[in-house]
């Protein structure tokens, strides 16, 4: 069974990127840009890990972070914050993320760090 990755990032040729990444590693991938995309798809299935943008159109991923985090149903669920922020992997600290990843990002490290949380 393949594992599903939910990835939110309100860039298209980021989120391509990952997807193509993670694709050609035979995971399923699921892309939202909004928070409000990412709640609506998550009515249909939970993904086995997350990987949320910081600055989004409706949101902050740190803050979406908190909330899955402090959910019943996603708590469980790894979840991967990235920023181009250089104060943004202090700035999530709070938000208690799984690992965190600098923008730009080395896709070698984006897949050893999902290996880790989820192989």
């Amino acid at each position: 069974m393949k594992k599903r990755i939910h990835i939110l990032e309100d860039d298209h040729d980021i989120a391509y990127i990952i997807e193509y990444l993670l694709s050609d590693q035979n995971y399923e991938v699921q892309i939202s840009s909004s928070f409000a995309e990412l709640k609506e798809q998550l009515r249909d299935s939970i993904p086995h890990l997350f990987i949320l943008d910081v600055m989004l159109p409706d949101g902050n991923g740190i803050d979406i972070c908190r909330d899955l985090k402090n959910d019943e149903f996603t708590k469980h669920i790894p979840v991967i914050v990235m920023s181009a922020n250089v104060k943004g992997k202090k700035m999530s600290e709070d938000a208690s993320p799984d690992a965190y990843i600098s923008k730009p990002f080395d896709l070698d490290e984006i897949h050893a760090t999902i290996k880790e949380l989820i192989d």
